[in-house]
């Protein structure tokens, strides 16, 4: 994203107050090939985060 962010920051400016791409309440993962059920199980048995 840092090469993103310079090279068009007085367009992403319009849209994004910080230097960054996500939020807080954003999560990307990758799971490996695991099969979507297994995900689901795991996020499902996880505790929320404060």
């Amino acid at each position: 994203s840092r090469l993103v962010r310079k090279e068009f920051s007085e367009h992403l400016g319009k849209f994004y107050c910080k230097p960054v791409f996500y939020s807080r309440s954003y999560c990307l993962v990758s799971c490996g090939g695991a099969p979507l059920e297994i995900v689901k199980q795991y996020l499902d048995q996880q505790e929320e985060f404060d």
